[in-house]
């Protein structure tokens, strides 16, 4: 690090405000010898300069020394650190053109001089600190340096001393005496110098320099003489608010410091002073007698109130000096004439018996009139030094530990009893160790403080009076220990009679004859003995009783004391005094006391303080402890005596609150405007969280109520904001319970989270709208209020988003994203605005704070600016992940904005006040508060990733910079600067790269330092020429990366992941790249990294662990962390080497490609065959344990069933994670929810939490070590790639590629694991293994001449092939594909060679080859085509042509064409794949491939013309179709179905798309279409010809309806009858033929369907147990209709669903092929009525009459009811319910109709068409050989059938009607019945066998 500012100034860099606060430990980012360094150069100047100054080589102009009167050495040094540090003030003055250039630079340097010069006097103040503290940082650097500094303690005091009374008297000085203005800050700065004088002095006298008599009496006169710093001599300059507060920080610390230096607690620690004979003036002042005298005579001369705490202190002090002399025989001589002057009676000589003179001095001390102890408060509570100070350290421990001191000492001399003013007292404690910067007490100072306190403010409590009990209520928040009692007033009346309740015992003693229930419900037994504590033979007396009692139910029964006074519960009414109740542990009743019965008294309309106090406590108590709550409230509500006399129905404390709160938010909202709001009450109330769920729930008061608005409304008129701040701290506790108890069990959890959700949206909503849209408005009695209103409401939007992700889902997510929503998508400007508005106004509100030193102020703007950072950066955060795709959000337009005004600047200028100027500002600046530049810097890289992920064009950051250059430059130097925090540099360096990799102009800003270089810059050689770039810091830190490797990798990586930015936008950037690429030493250092040989990976499984900040981390962080970084710097260092190779063009055929400089440094890698395979075998190494999230699952299932590991994912994007125990999974989280969660705290539990806390730190760092691993492995893979032209040709690199390979693929092949991180790690490892393999590629060169090698590289690819199938569940394979055809490749050139492969080797070559074909193609084929099918869907995607481009370009169609061509589409040659998969390999995605093309128009075209019927008629069943005998089944798959048979039908669908698609084409149909229907014919007619005593399969079915469809498709394509050409009239005839003949058969099947039942055959077992079902199950049917209830028989009913389905697209492809809708239109009939075919005129009537009735049964069936309750055995089939069956039938029949009317209009238009039409049917069946002829009998007989005209009425009656009129008439259409179904079986049995004779041969 040195080395990065050897070039920097420890005397300009650091400022002394910067160098104070790193020696007060504000500042991390320097070691004490860093800060020892700084600090030595400011104790040892530079005797050089002052000779230069002195000869006068050296001058400064201007008047700079005179006018500060400083020498001109140190007048140079501050102005250019106050040039360095505070911006280009000079260049921005100069800029503006005005005369008077150098007063306004005077001005501004004014302010850093004199802010500087206090500064450096307060820089001993930590050194004293440092000096003093053991534990301190700087300890043994102050101890060696603070002598150099101060020789001589007491003279420095001296100095020190006597320059305060100067400064009191100094008089202005001329350049300010004219001016009012400049005369008033002269004068404050003259007082601020003061105080800090007064520090100095009283951090010296506190432990460094010896309080001897001298010094201390100097002190009290300079102390007396100014009036505690009162008496100034510009007093009228200091009349104003800021200069009264800074006489009060004066007086503050003149108390301090003269109670300080007399040691209170060094006397009460050691005992009384020693009293000798021979004093010193060396020693303490006690040995100085002289001193003590006039100590005495300064402190009573002035004894009026405001030396009050002096005085008490002297007085103690005079106690133990008048103690330790009376213990002497004789009192010294030299001390005799001071003890002489403590008499009152002055001349009187020292005598033991007289009465002791500190008596007498606490007497008047401690008069209530001099107001002591009303100082000490107003000190402790209101003076700024305790509150907001103008020193350095307000309310400081030794402050308070010198007040501490004080208290003590009186508590040791008075018994507190004795004490005047005892609430005050008890006030003072209050103020000072009630407050949570006094932890330190508690901590170190509590055993003492009881011993002198605590019992003494118990005992006072009670000796006092019994009656206070709000002092008594407050004590328990400063002491502890008290042991229980119970006081009571008895009237003497109750002591004497026949009902006396008590007796008086023997001496001071009281005894109770009756038990006494106490308030709370303890019972008091008989008999106890009380002890008198008042006088006796009085009218009543107080006695205490010594008994165990629980003050917690004192408490709650002061509650429901407050409520039952105040009415807040009707049915409650006050109970009588005394009245006995019977107790089940005595047999006498008790006598109930109240609350005034043991002396507490409360004001009977209730006491509102007091109840406030109470809840107070109880806040305190248990709002940080859920252990302690619950324990407290287990024994407040379930002690069997905890009920108080009123009953059982008592409120429980939650209702007791919350009906106190209600009620003051009743009564606030009842005030008239301007009272002011009484809001203790309120917000102690509001201090309440747990379980009050349902009361909250159920509140009319809360959150969205007018009166919780009303008591807000009061508050803003005053400016107090008490109310509100409380009712912001409710809703963080709420959500706090909420969040961290979503772990713990619960009867009804869900209800429960809803009711909390429900809740919190409420409370959100209400403070959303009520608070933070408004609160920036309001008006405010202090700054630091406003401060605190808006940082509690940010933090609480932070931690929402922060603890419960809105993007999962989940418990408690809703609220998440309701905050999400609010502040992103439906943000709007009010609710951006405070965000944004805390960032570019705090410059001009922090330097207005730090000009008035209000340090509190300035604490609570830093607190809210860094809240504010978090809630913006968590917000684009998750908007990237979540609305992305909406662009930029309105608070990424806000922080890209320019501001308005110059009202916000932050530095200077105007440009300073927009956003990203202002945060840019925050991370360069480190006097902000030490988290703001890290949530700066975070914030910045949220915003350029967000900005870079937006769907959208989003501007430039680079634009929104308003000096781009100057906001670069500054961040490379906090990069660079070795002083500046560590991660913020490191968040700096991930910001560049980054910007380099998402913003282009901003990157080129990083890479060059400047967009354009004039040409005048070089010449000069000063101003933006000497901006340092982020890639030349990256070189300068890249000198020393060996230092960095062992001490500081974290920021290694982080340097190389820049270069890697960089060299990844190389082509971007070559030209400002080409220096370094030339730059020998630069790849030097890189190659160094990537030589460097990496040590084996630390254990991973936590064991142990350390506390760091406060934090719980794994012991293995560090080990873990660091060896992470450095694998991760090595995988840069390969990855930049990599892409710098792959920079360089290719050479043009023929050349050879230029070796560059970073492939020449790392060459010798390649030449090792031991240090390549080290380095390869560290890449494809993972330490990934999936052992540990079962391990995890299994522990949480125990503990916390309800824990999800994926909920506390890290919330920072995985750039910003942080390799070690909280890489990927928030481990703090965890433990909070634990810790919340688990109530029961006891060991077993804590221990199971502890145990799942090693594990997740486990995980942590598993994945640490994964991800880094992985990373190397890309990063190696990426430079084998790039390194293949240099190494392909190498002959004798070859074996070692192959060898190393093998080894690789062995190594793969033992891979057990599994998961997703293994699945990334095995495509790295082939990808490395592909990369190897490419290496030996084309070399030229072949296997070596060892059959051996040969076989073992081919197994080992082989095995690692399966262990990637079985291992892992991957997809697709690309890589392994690639192996794969290498290794096709090379086997292929073996078997070339002389000596063939042997069998061996050729049976493994080929199981390697099947074995990924059968598997990982056809799976990786699968999920392709589903996923193209799914996208080219045309109601996602409308337009078809981009697809359908590229498709043409890539051949994929016909490449798909030529494999089905290839393929097995039986199954039969892989048929243990094909039994296994059920299916055969490629044919079902190729079909399925082809469907998607024919259902979309277009895309069917272009299939074919890429002739698909063509690769179809030449697939590898061409034969089996043509000859009719593609079968359902096949022996060789038995219960399945045949493979064959499905792509036949599917086949048949790919056709009729393509036919329905393209239309009539002639050409087409004629050449394609013609010859494929050809070819099937045989398997057409085998499908046709089915009959009702044919068996019958659902496969069979499905090929009918296939069959169907084709022949509907080309019929509908084809032109009207009469204009089609022969072959096409052919074709259709034919068909007719025998679809008229197959409609018969399905008349008599939907007419017999017990009949169809039994011709089922099953083919899969699904079928067979669906079938069997149906047979089980007793028919209900109608015997006359026989229609089938579908209920019972569900597989039947399907199967006739079916039919019907099939009958209609039968009946409507013979009407298209008939034309039979000319028949309607009255055209001119041209066609036959064939009517003499098997199916008749009566067949389709008898076919509509059953429909009709299937019809009818289902009418009356409701719409929606389920017919079947059967899985569908298909997949495109749908559940069969009423709708879908009614459709289908009503189809049916008017289909069937239609077809019967037109066919009977023809006959009746033209009978002569009858014979006709016969004749040239059967004409026309002949000559194509494809129908049988028809015996003249049966033809006559279908004559006489068809001429039977009775039913055409009612035929066309039902046509013309409604479906519901066509059932009504069945009956008559039934009549018309003219052939029985035995005889239309036998018919049809004769036509079939005629057709069969009639068939041509094969």
């Amino acid at each position: 690090m040195a080395a990065e500012s050897s070039k920097r100034s420890k005397l300009i860099d650091v400022t002394y405000q910067q160098l104070h606060l790193l020696l007060s430990g504000y500042e991390a980012y320097t070691t004490p010898e860093q800060t020892e360094e700084i600090l030595q150069a400011r104790i040892d100047p530079n005797a050089e300069s002052r000779k230069r100054v002195d000869s006068g080589s050296v001058t400064l102009r201007d008047g700079f020394s005179a006018r500060f009167n400083i020498d001109e050495v140190e007048a140079l040094v501050l102005f250019r650190s106050f040039l360095y540090n505070e911006g280009n003030v000079l260049q921005e003055l100069e800029s503006k053109g005005d005369a008077s250039f150098v007063q306004r630079v005077v001005d501004a340097f004014s302010l850093f001089y004199h802010s500087e010069r206090r500064c450096l006097a307060r820089l001993l103040v930590p050194i004293f600190r440092a000096q003093e503290h053991q534990p301190s940082f700087f300890h043994a650097q102050a101890a060696k340096i603070l002598p150099q500094i101060i020789p001589d303690g007491p003279a420095f005091v001296r100095n020190v001393v006597a320059h305060y009374v100067e400064k009191t008297r100094t008089p202005l000085d001329e350049a300010s005496s004219n001016d009012p203005r400049l005369a008033s800050r002269w004068a404050k700065e003259n007082l601020r110098d003061q105080l800090v004088l007064l520090e100095v002095m009283f951090w010296a006298m506190w432990s460094f320099v010896p309080r001897q008599g001298p010094i201390v009496v100097q002190i009290y006169e300079t102390a007396y003489e100014t009036n505690l710093g009162s008496v100034q001599h510009n007093a009228t300059l200091l009349l104003d608010e800021e200069g009264a507060r800074l006489q009060q920080d004066c007086a503050a610390v003149w108390l301090l410091l003269l109670i300080e230096v007399l040691e209170l607690e060094t006397f009460s620690d050691n005992g009384n002073p020693e009293i000798s004979g021979s004093p010193s003036t060396e020693g303490m002042y006690t040995s100085h007698p002289d001193s003590l005298q006039r100590i005495h005579q300064l402190v009573t001369s002035h004894g009026d109130s405001n030396y009050a705490p002096v005085y008490l202190s002297w007085t103690l002090m005079v106690a133990r000096l008048e103690t330790a002399v009376s213990a002497l025989d004789e009192c010294p001589s030299a001390y005799r004439s001071f003890f002489d002057s403590l008499d009152v009676h002055s001349g009187r000589p020292y005598s033991k018996n007289r009465s002791s003179v500190h008596t007498l001095m606490l007497q008047r001390v401690l008069d209530p009139s001099v107001g002591l102890f009303s100082l000490l408060l107003s000190l402790l509570t209101t003076t700024p030094l305790f509150t907001d100070s103008s020193i350095s350290e307000p309310n400081a421990v030794a402050y308070r530990s010198v007040v501490k001191g004080l208290l003590v000492a009186l508590s040791e001399l008075v018994p507190v009893e004795l004490i005047p003013e005892f609430d005050t007292f008890v006030g003072v404690w209050v103020a000072l160790l009630g407050q949570s910067e006094s932890r330190s007490f508690w901590q170190y100072d509590s055993p003492r403080c009881c011993d002198y306190s605590g019992h003494s403010l118990a005992a006072g409590s009670r000796t006092q009076t019994l009656i206070q009990y709000r002092p008594s209520t407050a004590r328990p928040l400063t002491v502890s220990g008290a042991r229980s009692v119970c006081s009571r007033i008895i009237p003497i009346s109750a002591c004497t009679g026949p009902q006396s309740l008590y007796e008086k015992g023997l001496g001071p003693t009281y005894t109770n004859l009756r038990p006494l229930k106490l308030p709370g419900g303890s019972i008091l037994p008989a008999r106890s003995t009380a002890r008198l504590l008042s006088q006796d033979g009085e009218d009543s007396v107080i006695v205490l009783w010594q008994c165990e009692h629980s003050g917690w139910k004192i408490l709650v029964e002061v509650l429901y004391d407050y409520v039952r006074r105040k009415r807040l519960i009707p049915a409650v009414s006050t109970p009588a005094a005394s009245a006995p109740v019977f107790s089940r542990t005595t047999s006498h009743p008790p006598v109930v006391l109240r609350l005034e019965d043991v002396g507490i008294e409360l004001d009977p309309d209730g006491d509102s303080s007091v109840v406030a106090v109470v809840l107070d406590l109880l806040r305190t108590v248990i709002s940080d402890n859920q252990v302690l709550a619950a324990q407290v409230l287990s024994s407040l509500e379930n002690d069997e005596q905890a009920s108080v006399a009123t009953g059982n129905g008592t409120p429980d404390l939650v209702q007791l609150t919350m009906l106190i709160l209600e009620d003051a938010l009743m009564r606030s909202a009842r005030q008239r405007t301007g009272t002011p709001p009484e809001s203790a009450l309120i917000t102690s109330a509001m201090g309440y969280a747990p379980r009050v769920w349902l009361f909250a729930r159920a509140s009319t008061a809360l959150f969205d109520s007018h009166r919780s608005r009303g008591a807000m409304a009061a508050e803003r008129a005053f400016g107090t904001y008490a109310t509100t701040q409380a009712l912001l701290h409710l809703v963080q506790a709420l959500w706090i319970e909420a969040s961290g108890t979503l772990l713990a069990p619960h009867d009804s959890k869900a209800r429960l989270i809803e009711i909390k959700e429900e809740v919190l949206l409420r409370a959100l909503r209400f403070v959303h709208v009520e608070v933070w849209i408004e609160h920036a408005g309001w008006k405010y009695a202090q700054l630091g209020t406003r401060f605190e209103v808006g940082r509690l409401v940010s933090t609480l939007y932070a931690d929402i988003l922060d603890q419960v992700p809105p993007d999962k889902q989940g418990p408690l997510s809703v609220v998440s994203r309701a905050v999400f929503e609010a502040l992103v998508p439906k943000a709007t400007t009010s609710t951006i605005g405070p965000l944004i508005s805390a960032v570019t106004s705090f410059g001009v509100v922090s330097r207005r704070i730090q000009a008035s030193r209000r340090l509190s102020d300035l604490r609570g703007l830093h607190l809210i600016l860094r809240s504010h950072l978090r809630t913006m950066r968590l917000c684009l955060i998750f908007k990237q992940r979540m609305t992305a795709e909406e662009g930029p959000c309105l608070l990424e337009q806000a922080l890209c904005s320019r501001a308005s005004s110059d009202s916000g600047s932050f530095d200077g200028g105007r440009h300073k006040a927009d956003p990203l100027d202002v945060l840019a500002g925050f991370v360069e600046n480190t006097n902000t508060d030490t988290l703001v530049p890290l949530e700066s810097i975070r914030l910045l890289y949220a915003l350029c990733s967000s900005l870079s992920s937006s769907q959208f064009s989003a501007s430039s950051m680079v634009g929104h910079l308003s000096d781009p250059e100057a906001t670069v430059a500054s961040l490379v130097g906090v990069a660079r600067h070795p002083y500046h925090d560590l991660e913020v540099r490191l968040g700096v360096w991930r910001f560049m790269a980054l910007a380099v990799e998402k913003e282009p102009a901003l990157g080129h800003l990083f890479i060059a330092g400047h967009f354009r270089a004039s040409k005048g810059e070089h010449a000069e050689g000063k101003g933006k020429s000497e901006r340092v770039s982020a890639l030349e810091a990256a070189r300068e830190m890249l000198v020393r990366w060996n230092e960095y490797w062992e001490t500081n990798p974290q920021l290694l990586a982080a340097v190389l992941g820049f270069l890697t930015a960089v060299w990844q936008r190389g082509w971007e950037h070559k030209p400002t790249l080409t220096d370094v690429r030339k730059d020998s030493e630069f790849w030097s250092q890189l190659s160094g990294l990537v030589k460097i040989e990496m040590s084996p990976a630390p254990e991973y499984k936590n064991n142990g662990l350390v506390e760091v900040a406060g934090i719980l981390r794994s012991a293995y962080h560090e080990s873990i962390s660091s060896h992470s970084y450095r694998v991760l710097s090595k995988a840069f260092a390969i990855r930049i080497t990599a892409l710098d190779i792959g920079l360089d063009p290719t050479p043009s055929a023929g050349e050879q490609k230029a070796k560059p400089e970073s492939y020449r440094s790392i060459e010798g890698i390649f030449k090792s065959e031991e240090q390549f395979s080290d380095q390869l075998h560290d890449a494809i190494f993972c330490a990934y344990d999936p052992a540990l999230y079962a391990d995890f699952s299994e522990k949480a299932e125990g503990c916390f069933p309800d824990l999800v590991l994926d909920h506390f994912e890290s919330r920072d994007p995985p750039g910003e994670r942080e390799l070690g125990d909280d890489f990927a999974f928030t481990s703090t989280l965890l433990h909070l929810r634990m810790e919340l969660s688990n109530v029961e705290s006891t060991d077993a539990t804590l221990a199971r939490a502890d145990e799942l806390l090693h594990i997740l730190f486990s995980i942590n760092l598993n994945l640490s070590l994964a991800y880094t691993s992985t990373q190397l492995g890309q990063s190696w893979q990426t430079l084998l790639v790039k390194i293949s032209p240099f190494l392909q040709g190498n002959v004798k690199f070859r074996p070692v590629v192959l060898s190393l390979a093998a080894s690789i693929s062995a190594s793969v092949a033992k891979e057990k694991r599994s998961g997703d991180i293994i699945l990334a790690a095995h495509g790295i490892r082939l990808a490395i293994l592909l990369a190897l393999l490419e290496l030996a590629w084309f070399s030229g060169a072949t296997f070596g001449d060892e059959k051996q090698e040969v076989a073992n590289f081919v197994k080992r690819v082989a095995i690692s092939i399966d262990s990637v199938r079985n291992a892992t569940r991957a997809t697709f394979h690309r890589t392994l594909l690639q192996i794969i055809y290498f290794c096709a490749i090379e086997c292929r050139g073996l078997t070339r060679r002389p000596k063939a492969l042997s069998a061996d080797h050729r049976l493994t070559a080929s199981s390697t080859i099947n074995a990924s074909l059968v598997s990982d193609l056809d799976t990786d084929m699968q999920l392709l085509v589903a996923v193209f099918q799914e996208c080219t869907r045309t109601d996602i995607n409308p337009s078809t042509s981009l697809w359908l481009t590229r498709c043409q370009e890539t051949s994929i169609l016909q490449s798909s064409m030529e494999l089905f061509v290839q393929t097995d589409l039986s199954g039969l040659s892989t048929l243990q794949h094909t039994r296994a998969r059920k299916q055969a390999l490629y044919a079902p995605h190729i079909l399925t491939f082809h469907i998607a093309f024919a259902s979309v128009q277009s895309s069917a075209e272009r299939l074919a013309s890429e002739r698909v019927l063509v690769a179809y008629s030449n697939s590898s069943m061409t034969t089996a179709i043509s000859s009719g005998k593609v079968d359902v089944t096949l022996p060789e798959f038995p219960g399945e179905r045949s493979p064959a048979h499905w792509a036949y039908c599917v086949m048949l669908s790919v056709v009729s798309g393509v036919i329905s698609a393209l239309g009539w084409q002639k050409h087409f149909f004629d050449t394609d279409a013609s010859a494929f229907i050809q070819l099937v014919g045989n398997q057409i007619t085998r499908a046709l010809s089915w009959t009702v005593g044919d068996s019958l399969t659902l496969p069979l079915v499905e090929e009918m309806e296939r069959v169907v469809n084709l022949f509907y498709s080309i019929a509908s394509s084809a032109p009207p009858e009469g204009h089609r050409n022969e072959t096409t009239q052919k074709t259709l005839s034919a068909f007719s033929t025998k679809a008229l003949l197959l409609l018969q058969q399905l008349n008599y099947a939907l007419s017999h369907p017990n009949h169809l039942a039994s011709l089922i055959e099953p083919v899969t077992a699904e079928e067979r147990a669906q079938l069997e079902r149906d047979n089980r199950l007793q028919p209900s049917q109608s015997v006359a209709t026989e229609v089938i209830d579908p209920i019972s028989r569900p597989f039947l009913a399907k199967l006739l669903h079916r039919f019907y389905d099939l009958t209609s697209n039968i009946a409507c492809t013979l009407i298209a092929i008939s034309s039979a809708e000319e028949v309607l239109r009255g055209s001119q009939y041209h066609s036959k009525a064939v009517l003499g075919e098997p199916a008749s005129m009566g067949t389709l009537i008898e076919l509509a009459s059953g429909t009709l009735d299937t019809l009818a049964h289902l009418i009356l069936r409701p719409a929606g009811q389920a017919l079947t309750v059967t899985v569908p055995t298909r997949a495109s089939e749908q559940p069969l319910n009423v709708r879908v069956a009614i459709v289908a039938t009503r189809r049916t029949v008017e289909a069937v109709l239609f077809y019967a009317t037109t066919q009977l209009g023809a006959w009746v238009m033209s009978p002569e068409l009858l014979d006709a039409g016969a004749s040239a049917e059967s004409e026309g069946t002949d000559e194509a050989g494809e129908t049988a002829s028809m015996h003249p009998s049966e033809r006559r007989a279908s004559r006489r059938e068809s001429t039977l005209s009775s039913p055409l009425v009612p035929i066309i009656h039902v046509v013309g009607h409604s479906t519901h009129e066509g059932v009504r008439l069945r009956k008559r259409a039934g009549n018309a019945r003219t052939m029985s179904s035995r005889q239309a079986y036998d018919t049809t049995e004769g036509s079939r066998a005629a057709e069969r004779k009639s068939l041509p041969k094969s």
